[in-house]
């Protein structure tokens, strides 16, 4: 069996890109052949998959996006593949692999009229169609179910063609028998106190992440508990409009930028609280992995996995629309208050409990099979 992936940018420690990489593998286990085909590749590829790369674009314009679907149309012309994977909205797909919310429902409830004639929007709208379009076969698998319930209000059509899927975690997340030590050799490493406070926020693109939040929330506690408390943020993205205002706010020395990073598990058992006051997002990968890690969380109701805080009751939701001054204040009570060990013990005992981590190797099953397994996406 040949398999294509396709995506727009590849990258280390995305987490669109890391589902793509590990359905790849599931699929791989499974005897096929599995190709990625992207408009821009930063980092390694895995070895079992083959990289067709359109080009190497300096941004990802209307112009290359044009481009790019111009030559997977020639590709897939060129080459028989048994079925193509696309991680994001574009013609031509047998499945999609919902990792963004629906374009259509920002444009139409979330933006003014002008928004929706911008040559972008028009692109992404006629991309989305395509997929989600009364006259598309593209089998959809859907994460969450706020973003599920989001692309059934504007195309209710598509609702035959939806499969629910699990969250797909790795195991590794969980807490360790040992998470003890690691937590006491992640601050030593670090230099961090024993009475030090430790947020975490994780992701790739900060605007959208919120990172601007959570410097803003933090700069807002009072000083009794700000200089014993540190922001560690996880994610490759501009830092300078970050760094600038962490300075305004004179917490530049109580915040560290970091890259992505592959040992994720460390970090969820050395902080405190995972920090994810996201604008919007189809789910959180990062919410349930720290929920399972035994890190209390702080999400806002826009992420599409923040309902799992409240079902394993490990931390606390702010509802929409965001409130700086709420999220400073529940920030501020979840450091001063004496929850945080039961937070932590019942996210150990939810991520126990739940499946919550065969998501790719069911999607490659469906995939090879060509069946349509259907599963409880809760």
């Amino acid at each position: 069996m040949k398999v294509a992936l396709v995506l727009f940018d590849w990258f280390a420690h995305g987490g669109l890109q890391r589902d793509c990489r590990r359905i790849g593998e599931s699929l791989h286990h499974k005897g096929a052949q599995v190709d990625v085909i992207c408009m821009n590749c930063e980092g390694d590829m895995p070895e079992d998959m083959l990289l067709v790369q359109a080009m190497n674009a300096s941004g990802n314009s209307v112009s290359a996006r044009k481009q790019f679907l111009m030559f997977l149309e020639r590709h897939l012309a060129q080459h028989q593949y048994d079925a193509v994977i696309g991680f994001n909205r574009l013609p031509y797909l047998d499945y999609y692999f919902a990792a963004d919310t629906c374009f259509a429902w920002k444009a139409t409830r979330e933006r003014n009229f002008f928004y929706r004639w911008t040559p972008r929007s028009r692109q992404y709208m006629a991309f989305e169609k395509a997929v989600f379009g009364p006259d598309s076969n593209t089998d959809l698998f859907m994460l969450s179910p706020m973003q599920k319930n989001e692309y059934l209000a504007c195309y209710p059509q598509s609702q035959s063609r939806m499969v629910d899927l699990p969250p797909g975690i790795a195991r590794d997340r969980m807490a360790p028998e040992n998470a003890g030590q690691v937590r006491q050799e992640f601050r030593d490493e670090f230099g961090i106190g024993a009475d030090e406070l430790i947020l975490l926020q994780v992701g790739t693109g900060y605007p959208v992440k919120g990172v601007d939040r959570s410097i803003r929330a933090l700069a807002s506690l009072p000083e009794s508990i700000r200089h014993r408390t540190r922001l560690l943020v996880l994610g490759n993205d501009r830092q300078g409009r970050y760094a600038g205002l962490a300075s305004r706010l004179g917490v530049a020395d109580r915040i560290r930028i970091l890259s992505g990073r592959d040992d994720l598990p460390r970090f969820y058992q050395g902080a405190d609280i995972c920090l994810q006051p996201s604008q919007k997002e189809s789910a959180g990968m990062v919410i349930l992995e720290s929920i399972v890690a035994g890190l209390p969380v702080l999400a806002t109701a826009t992420c599409g996995y923040a309902f799992h805080v409240e079902q394993a009751d490990s931390g606390a939701v702010l509802p929409a629309p965001f409130s700086q001054q709420s999220m400073n204040a529940v920030l501020l009570k979840m450091l001063q208050g004496e929850e945080r060990p039961r937070w932590r013990a019942n996210g150990i005992a939810y991520g126990r409990a739940g499946n919550f981590y065969d998501m790719p190797a069911l999607v490659a099953q469906m995939i090879v099979s060509g069946s349509r397994i259907e599963e409880d996406g809760n």
